[in-house]
C-alpha cells in the first residue's frame, strides 16, 4: 500500500493551482527546495510523474491531472472534518464536576449551575456538597468553590458571586423574655445555638465595627452542624443563631426572625470558584467561569476577611 502524507497531498494541490513550485512553497509556509523534494519523493513512490517541469513552467502530467481531480473532494472533507473537531474543543461538551459546600451552593453556585443548563444543554453537571475541604484533583473535579481563605494558593481564583454577610437572628417569642444585645459582650448573657465544624472544632462568632474585630466564645445548651437545622431551631425560639444574612433574609422579611447587631455584622469577601493553574481548561469551565464572571457584581471583595476557613459557608 502507497502511502502519502497530507503535507504532500496538499503540495500537489497547491502547485496545480498556482502553476509555481515557488509560489505554493509560499502559500504552504515551506521553502521551494523541501517543498520539490517531497513532491520528487512522492511520484517516486507512486512511480509516475505528477507535473511536467521546466525552467519556466509547470503543469500536470495526465496522472497527475487524474490525481488532483480524485484528490480535491478528499481534502477538502478532510480540511472540514479537521475544522469540525477543533470546533468541537471549543464547544462546551461532557461532564463538569464541582465541589463546594452545601450554603454555598444554595446561596450562589446552584442558580449558576441552572444557567450553564440553559446555555450549553450539552454539559452535564455533576455539583458535590461537602462541608469539609477537599483535594479538587486527587479526587477528580474540574473545579471548587469556597471561601477565599479557604482557597489553595496554587489555584486559579475567581471572584462568584456577591460579598457575604452574616447575621444574628432570633424568634420574637425568644427575645420576649429577653432584651435583645446590643454589643457582642451581651451575647455572654443569651442562649446562643453553637455551631461545630467539619473540623469537629465549635465555631466561635466573628464579629466587627469599624475596623474593631470581636470573637465570642458563645454559650449554648444546643450544638448543631447544619444550617438548615440551626435556622429551624432559631424559628422554634430555641436561641440566638449566627448565620448568612441571605439565609435568613425571608424569614427576616416575614417577622418569623428578629435581626440584631447588625452594625457588627459588616460584610466579607465572599465565595470564590478555583481550578488548578497547572491544567488546560476545557470548554465547559471556560463556558462556566464567564456564568460566574457575569453573574459577579464588578469591584465586589473589599469588604471584611474575617476567617472563612471557620465560617459556615465555606
Amino acid at each position: 500500500m502507497i502511502r502519502a502524507s497530507l503535507i504532500e497531498l496538499e503540495a500537489v494541490v497547491a502547485i496545480a493551482s498556482q502553476k509555481s513550485f515557488r509560489a505554493a512553497a509560499r502559500q504552504l509556509e515551506m521553502s521551494p527546495s523541501a517543498l520539490s523534494h517531497a513532491i520528487s519523493a512522492l511520484e517516486q513512490r507512486l512511480g509516475v510523474r505528477l507535473f511536467h517541469r521546466t525552467t519556466r513552467s509547470v503543469s500536470l502530467s495526465a496522472a497527475g491531472e487524474h490525481f488532483v481531480r480524485r484528490l480535491q473532494p478528499a481534502l477538502r472533507e478532510v480540511s472540514s472534518t479537521l475544522d469540525e473537531v477543533h470546533e468541537l474543543r471549543d464547544t462546551p461538551s461532557g461532564t463538569l464536576r464541582i465541589n463546594t459546600s452545601k450554603g454555598a451552593a444554595q446561596i450562589e453556585v446552584l442558580p449558576m449551575i441552572l444557567e450553564m443548563r440553559r446555555r450549553h444543554p450539552d454539559v452535564r453537571v455533576e455539583l458535590v456538597t461537602e462541608d469539609r475541604l477537599v483535594d479538587i484533583v486527587a479526587e477528580g473535579f474540574d473545579a471548587g468553590v469556597r471561601l477565599a481563605e479557604a482557597v489553595p494558593q496554587d489555584m486559579v481564583a475567581i471572584p462568584c458571586g456577591a460579598d457575604l454577610s452574616m447575621a444574628v437572628v432570633g424568634a420574637p417569642s425568644y427575645f420576649a423574655a429577653r432584651p435583645k444585645p446590643t454589643r457582642p459582650k451581651d451575647l455572654l448573657g443569651h442562649e446562643c445555638i453553637r455551631r461545630r465544624m467539619a473540623s469537629g472544632q465549635v465555631y466561635r462568632w466573628e464579629l466587627e465595627k469599624r475596623g474593631r474585630e470581636v470573637t465570642v466564645d458563645i454559650h449554648g445548651a444546643l450544638t448543631l452542624d447544619n444550617d438548615d437545622l440551626i435556622l429551624q431551631a432559631a424559628l422554634e425560639g430555641a436561641g440566638l443563631a449566627f448565620v448568612s444574612d441571605r439565609a435568613a433574609a425571608a424569614d427576616v422579611a416575614a417577622g418569623r426572625l428578629v435581626r440584631v447587631l447588625a452594625d457588627w455584622t459588616p460584610p466579607f469577601p465572599g465565595l470564590r470558584l478555583f481550578h488548578p493553574s497547572h491544567r488546560l481548561v476545557r470548554a465547559a469551565l471556560r463556558a462556566f467561569i464567564a456564568i460566574v464572571r457575569e453573574s459577579t457584581p464588578r469591584g465586589r471583595g473589599h469588604g471584611k476577611t474575617g476567617n472563612p476557613k471557620e465560617r459556615n459557608a465555606s
